[in-house]
């Protein structure tokens, strides 16, 4: 045994259960803890700009690469408060990250101290477990349970609120004998993976629904070998994407209202059997149920119990780990491919491979201002099989998931269901701090980009390069884009006439500012410490995001290009259907503040 500090102890933790990555902004309160990372050594730290910034970290950190934990550290009150959002986010998309808060005394918690709050009644809603630790004895297992909690059943993030005097209070901790808690993950029976397979085989044109859950599980080679021996294809979720290569043969398309492809819900509501592993049914993904589940019969395989008929009763439903569930029905596949008495597919998936080779939206155009459509085209064509894109929410965000292709598992990361503004700087950073070898290319809209830009210099100081295109239209252009409804553009415009903006073109300098778009992005980026690009001519985006690629190699900083897109461009999505998605070309002309489409079933 050793006696040391309960604040030392809890960061040997963290080491033995492997977290030992940590993003985060030191303060009074969380002090001792900061200096038994410093004292230790074990811990890497990078230091964010804002608190809720480091909980994206964490979440980025965890989503690049199997079996990471990323912990996000900051001091009492506002720190804490800040984190909810990080924490709302993983917890959504099942991500587990662990959140360290200072605290102000355990004899002063009631008494209204300087930066103390009830962050554990706040996390707890967001979290599998928020708790503040009262006695120094009790660190060790709360972060021993913590690990558990975060990677047993359907993962997710907890909080851990440190008082002071609980950090700097001496216990007694054995680190050579510290042993993790065992991680539960139920698992299919041969049983349910043989009937499962049973419903499977009876019908005639089947579908299998990719979720999350096969990503959290490393799953994605067994998806794939399932589907090749039953003959089945794959319709991804957004979460799921890159669980089988879009190029793959029976690669469907992604299903729903808006990041979804033309193909993927044409082929959806051609199917009669969808087996759903380790999905949530996400009203993004199904629009309305009664069209989703009408002639269809559905198995759900999900590792959280209470998953199971939630968002609809399936016609079998399992409890498992996706990845458990998957080697069940592999063997039970294999098995029958042996006794030859698996149906033949081959007409059905022909007829799947015919959608995806004809039904798609356009995307060449050479109009200046550039369309948006152009930009995806042009990242297709200059980026990688290997690269890893982070995104969130808006147009750019469901332009990307109808116009880029993902091949790998954990290459496409987005905030899934919460989608908070900002996420998509420091989730990149996060990522990259995971997997600086793999190219990470982050898209966002003008929007998204101004909520935590400062996180960029927190890229350029710790030299973590990427490259971040940001499609700037200079308007809120899904919420522009949904106002359509209620007859009005109202509070979306971010345009304005800078007085700095630059009217001349210097030897090496990127081309203007466009007047009337507002924030000048490029400048703002370089006076961060990163490299800013623009352009305004569809000809040049390959040449610049190649540019870019280099720069980020070259520099060891985020790379920002910034695309001028016309003001206004509607999306195709459905309002509620998923056989009702509404395809748009823009007019011609079209004035500034009063969009107007026309629809275009091309």
């Amino acid at each position: 045994m050793a006696r040391m500090r309960a604040a030392d102890a809890a960061v040997k933790i963290l080491e033995l259960e492997g977290a030992t990555q940590a993003f985060g902004v030191p303060g009074a309160a969380i002090n001792p803890f900061y200096s038994a990372m410093r004292a230790h050594g074990g811990i890497s730290h990078v230091l964010a700009r804002h608190v809720e910034g480091a909980a994206h970290m964490a979440e980025g950190y965890t989503r690049a690469a199997p079996g990471n934990i990323g912990v996000c550290v900051g001091t009492s009150g506002p720190a804490g408060t800040d984190m909810v959002t990080g924490l709302y986010s993983a917890s959504a998309d099942s991500i587990p990250i662990l959140a360290v808060t200072g605290q102000a005394p355990v004899a002063r918690l009631h008494k209204e101290d300087f930066q103390a709050v009830d962050i554990t009644s706040i996390a707890k809603p967001v979290t599998k477990m928020a708790m503040t630790v009262l006695e120094a004895a009790q660190v060790p297992g709360a972060f021993a349970q913590a690990f558990h909690l975060m990677r047993s059943g359907r993962p997710g993030p907890v909080l851990i609120d440190l008082p002071i005097d609980v950090q700097m209070t001496e216990i007694e901790f054995d680190p050579d004998t510290y042993q993790p808690l065992p991680v539960h993950r139920p698992a299919a029976s041969d049983a349910q993976a043989a009937k499962a397979i049973d419903m499977l085989c009876a019908s005639e044109r089947p579908l299998i629904v990719a979720g999350g859950g096969i990503i959290n599980a490393d799953a994605s080679a067994l998806l794939v070998e399932l589907a090749e021996i039953l003959d089945v294809p794959v319709v991804p979720t957004l979460m799921g994407w890159g669980a089988i290569p879009d190029d793959h043969r029976l690669a469907a398309g992604m299903v729903g209202l808006q990041t979804s492809h033309r193909y993927g819900n044409a082929t959806f509501l051609e199917s009669d059997f969808v087996l759903g592993i380790g999905n949530r049914w996400a009203n993004r993904h199904t629009g309305g149920l009664d069209t989703y589940r009408r002639g269809r019969t559905f198995v759900h395989v999900d590792i959280e119990p209470t998953q199971i008929g939630r968002v609809f009763a399936p016609d079998y439903g399992i409890v498992s780990d996706a990845g458990a569930a998957l080697q069940a029905f592999v063997a039970e596949a294999r098995r029958r491919r042996a006794a030859g008495t698996l149906p033949d597919r081959s007409a059905w998936v022909a007829g799947c491979s015919a959608r995806k080779a004809t039904l798609h939206r356009r995307t060449h155009f050479t109009d200046t201002p550039i369309k948006p459509q152009r930009v995806y085209e042009e990242m297709n064509r200059v980026f990688g099989p290997d690269t890893r894109y982070v995104t969130t929410i808006g147009l750019s965000q469901i332009a990307a998931g109808q116009f880029l292709h993902v091949y790998r598992p954990r290459h496409w990361i987005n905030a899934g269901q919460a989608g908070p503004l900002g996420w998509t700087i420091p989730a990149a950073l996060g990522a990259v701090t995971a997997d600086p070898d793999t190219p990470v290319v982050a898209l966002s809209g003008d929007y998204d980009f101004q909520f935590m830009l400062e996180e960029l210099a927190v890229g350029a100081q710790f030299n973590l390069p990427y490259v971040h295109v940001v499609v700037n239209n200079s308007y809120l252009g899904l919420i522009r884009q949904a106002q359509r409804n209620f007859d009005m553009d109202y509070c979306v415009q971010l345009g304005f006439d800078n007085i700095h903006t630059r009217d001349t073109v210097d030897d090496g300098e990127p081309e203007p500012a466009p007047k009337g778009y507002g924030v000048d992005h490029v400048v703002v980026a370089e006076g961060l410490g990163c490299v800013g690009l623009r352009v305004s001519d569809p000809e040049q985006i390959a040449a610049t995001l190649r540019r870019a690629s280099t720069l980020a190699r070259e520099h060891k900083v985020p790379v920002v290009v910034e695309v001028v897109l016309e003001r206004v461009t509607n999306v195709s999505m459905g309002g509620a259907e998923i056989d009702a998605v509404m395809e748009f070309e823009e007019l011609a002309t079209v004035r500034e503040h009063a969009p107007t489409a026309v629809c275009l079933l091309d």
